[in-house]
């Protein structure tokens, strides 16, 4: 095979210690030097300058968690480094050390055998980080009123039966209540606000309980957690609006898209950045994000149909803004009805997810807003086939027709 980089190396990246293979071409021969260093920054510095004397000019790390990260920021300035999905790279099973990793990796990176995962520039992991915060921290909060709703449910106190949020300014006033030693329903009920002032009847019954100092204890503990963690989901809302200023007009430019919103918007520039020229098309990005079905045939027969893995906190956010999106009248509703009849509401769901992630890509790329094709668009490219339809359906009820074109 022809080698493209004469002098390289491969990285077997652990918590502890990487396991470095340097791999030079002398005449027809191949001389392989491996070594192992610590995980610390005067190690890594080490490495860096090892790599430099060898003369090694490309280096390739394996992805394993967030041990490769350091190393990254260590040695970017000093010697290209190419980032290599571990499923990509896989060696065939038996014989594994970290020793053979390395060298099948240097190997590998000569022959010009690994394909780069996308890695985003600091300004953008730095706000990928953020966002990723707030979704995990949004997530806790979530579980803490699952947790309130199984100890109400446990004093057989039926809030959710008729409140639709629990902790909304009605339920939270009745839960304060109860922590501060309130049973009777009648008074618990006189706190409802709004709309459920309405179900006063029904809130009396649902507040009837057994209602323990246990239980006031345990509500008081998850109350205490929610409002923290609310807290600081509002202190990361604020440093994500700081570093998304200079991104201010992709953010705009993104939430023209139907069912993509702030947040929705925030987590796409996170998660892709604004410079699409890292990924060749549109395809090659849905391709990365996992919104594509995978590439499972053997015998000239397709074993499987199923999406392929990828990043998974855009994806989520792509499926919950596809949700919203087919809402409104226009070209995604009409693909989601359009799939949906052939295969299904998931698949539907999930093809609209990939046509706004098509969007994105070229409205980053262009700097152009959303534009609709419209809710006519495959009736419109695709007429015969639409009007055969049309008539094989009326026939099918019964009728006779005959197709001519209008004058």
């Amino acid at each position: 095979m022809e080698v493209m980089h004469g002098t390289c190396a491969g990285m077997d990246v652990h918590k502890d210690s990487i396991v470095v293979c340097v791999r030079r071409m002398k005449g027809n021969k191949v001389d392989r030097e491996v070594r192992t260093f610590g995980t610390m920054t005067s190690e890594l510095i080490r490495l860096g300058d090892w790599l430099e004397d060898s003369g090694c000019t490309v280096a390739v790390i394996e992805a394993t968690g967030v041990y490769w990260k350091p190393v990254w920021q260590l040695l970017a300035g000093r010697v290209e480094l190419v980032l290599a999905n571990a499923h990509e790279v896989r060696n065939v099973p038996g014989r594994k050390t970290d020793m053979n990793d390395a060298m099948w990796l240097a190997d590998l990176i000569a022959h010009g055998l690994v394909r780069a995962s996308f890695v985003p520039p600091e300004p953008i992991a730095d706000l990928r980080d953020l966002t990723r915060t707030r979704k995990q921290l949004s997530r806790e909060v979530v579980e803490h009123t699952q947790r309130i709703q199984k100890v109400l449910e446990t004093c057989n106190i039926k809030l959710a039966s008729v409140a639709s949020n629990i902790l909304g300014k009605s339920g939270r006033a009745m839960l304060e209540a109860m922590v501060a030693g309130e049973s009777d329903p009648v008074k618990l009920a006189g706190l409802a606000r709004g709309t459920l002032k309405g179900k006063r009847g029904k809130l009396m019954e649902a507040l009837r309980g057994r209602v323990r100092d246990h239980h006031r204890m345990l509500i008081s503990t998850h109350l205490r957690l929610i409002d923290s963690l609310q807290a600081s989901i509002a202190e990361l809302e604020k440093r994500i609006e700081e570093e998304l200023r200079p991104f201010a007009k992709a953010v705009e430019l993104l939430q023209t898209i139907p069912g993509v919103g702030p947040t929705a918007a925030q987590t796409i520039i996170a998660e892709v950045g604004v410079d699409m020229s890292r990924f060749r098309s549109a395809g090659h990005l849905r391709s990365w994000a996992g919104l594509c079905p995978r590439m499972d045939e053997s015998a000239g027969k397709r074993r499987s149909n199923r999406m392929r893995k990828g990043n998974a906190w855009l994806k989520t956010m792509l499926i919950q803004s596809a949700w919203s999106g087919i809402r409104k009248e226009g070209y995604l509703c009409a693909l989601f009805h359009r799939v949906r009849a052939r295969q299904g509401k998931k698949k539907a769901i999930a093809a609209v997810a990939a046509a706004i992630l098509t969007a994105v890509h070229g409205m980053l790329r262009d700097g152009e807003p959303y534009r609709d094709l419209g809710a006519e668009h495959f009736n419109r490219h695709d007429r015969e086939r639409a009007a055969s339809r049309l008539v094989r359906r009326i026939r099918d009820l019964g009728y006779e027709v005959e197709m001519r074109p209008a004058a």
